[in-house]
């Protein structure tokens, strides 16, 4: 029987430290990666938890110790690890990080060279296995740490993204959430004709204002209010490891990632007519009129950014978008960014003169959502049962992408479990119908919740 370490999840790790992930395993994981892909150099980095400096220094020495060389970039986002790997000449990047989770955990996401993904499917549970098992390997001749400054090359590749001619000033609240994102947004600033106003801005791994998750809606306010308060443009709240924006608008109101990913797509499809865009099954219907409005071919993927990035790189995709506000770029080695997305509203603000609200609303009208809900269940999958049994005897179209998706003409639910926690989320649409979308949602939880 295959030895398993419950932190080890479908495409990263993710565990309580230091119960299920502590330096031990995180030395044993940096031995692991280096026998089963054998790379010479590898880049590393790590978020603002307070576990994260020591996790990340045992996953170095397990590679030194294989005679793997090791750039060390220090406190960093996630993103800036994909940068790295694609960027500089290296083999492969891990950053430790446990993005959004609570404080007491921790953990590592993983790609290889050129930024490609590490899942279940492609590598991870090989190097679970061998860092399960205990398996060491010990050069004659042990690999050499370096640090480097990587953020510089960062900021410019950001900064491509956008072309600053077609830029004006703006003001915008940025919402750090005391992680990674502020000394990136003061890199950012001096060459942007924006003013920021910036809130929870210094990193604190003690989270002194709670875990850094703009999706709970209890953290948000902060950011609305904000916003309102100083008459900006819009507002940016960031999670902890800055792989994720979430945007507000003028009035303050949060705007769903799923909203932005079809605003996205449609500016990108602008300059790029009949490019492929992958999206994700939790919720679909605005992002395929959209795309197919723009000219473009919608495509749907598996949720999670390592099944998206597999996706995009196979069908050599321009753009990736998950409600979760998960956003991937073909420019970006097909990795998701936290940056560029906010960094291509600013553009299209200024270039149409829009409010962002007038952007978004008339989608929101035209497929309202009952945003992602969640339910602790003491069995996931009977609940699932449950709800196909419940609409067995409905005509409409089932797929298993992802979990269960079910879509009649006028509405459409998926439920699934989730890849990083022990919970059911579901996610309920319809075609400009709020009454509808409002029953649907509670016979729904009705069912999971019996």
């Amino acid at each position: 029987m295959t030895a398993s370490l419950p932190c080890f999840k479908a495409y990263d790790i993710r565990g309580r430290v230091p119960e299920e992930l502590n330096e031990e395993l995180a030395f044993a994981i940096g031995q692991a990666y280096s026998a089963h892909l054998a790379p010479q150099k590898v880049a590393i980095g790590h978020d603002i938890r307070l576990s994260s400096p020591a996790l990340a220094t045992a996953l170095a020495n397990g590679f030194l110790a294989a005679g793997v060389d090791v750039i060390d970039l220090g406190q960093c986002g996630t993103e800036e690890i994909y940068f790295a790997a694609f960027h500089l000449e290296v083999d492969g990047g891990i950053i430790v990080t446990a993005s959004h989770n609570p404080a007491d955990y921790n953990g590592m996401k993983f790609v290889r060279q050129g930024a490609r993904p590490i899942s279940g499917d492609t590598g991870l549970r090989e190097i679970e296995r061998l860092a399960a098992q205990g398996h060491t390997i010990t050069a004659d001749q042990p690999g050499t740490l370096s640090r480097l400054d990587n953020r510089p090359a960062y900021i410019g590749h950001l900064l491509g993204y956008v072309k600053h001619r077609n830029l004006s000033p703006l003001k915008i609240v940025v919402n750090a959430g005391n992680g990674c994102a502020g000394p990136v947004i003061d890199a950012l600033a001096p060459r942007l004709p924006f003013e920021f106003i910036r809130l929870q801005w210094s990193p604190d791994g003690t989270f002194p204002n709670g875990v850094p998750n703009p999706l709970l809606i209890e953290n948000r306010e902060i950011t609305g209010r904000a916003v309102r308060e100083h008459k900006a443009d819009f507002g940016i709240a960031w999670d902890g490891d800055f792989d994720r924006c979430f945007l507000f608008d003028e009035k303050g109101e949060f705007i769903e990632g799923y909203y932005m990913v079809g605003l996205l797509a449609q500016a990108l499809l602008s300059k790029n007519k009949g490019a492929k865009i992958i999206h994700d099954p939790r919720l679909v219907w605005n992002t395929e009129d959209v795309v197919t409005a723009a000219g473009g071919i919608p495509i749907m993927s598996k949720t999670g950014h390592a099944f998206i990035k597999e996706r995009m790189r196979s069908e050599d995709a321009l753009y990736g978008g998950e409600m979760s506000a998960h956003h991937y770029f073909k420019d970006f080695a097909y990795c998701d960014s936290g940056m560029i997305p906010w960094l291509l509203v600013s553009e299209i603000l200024c270039q149409t003169k829009q409010k962002l609200s007038q952007l978004v609303c008339r989608r929101q009208q035209a497929y309202p959502v009952s945003g992602e809900i969640n339910s602790r269940v003491a069995d996931p999958d009977a609940a699932i049962d449950r709800v196909e049994d419940f609409y067995s005897e409905i005509p409409g179209r089932r797929d298993y992408t992802d979990g269960l998706s079910f879509a009649t003409d006028s509405f459409r639910f998926n439920i699934r479990k989730s890849n990083t926690e022990p919970v059911l989320r579901l996610n309920v649409e319809t075609r400009g119908d709020q009454k509808l979308l409002r029953e649907k949602t509670d016979e729904l939880l009705a069912l999971i919740r019996k």
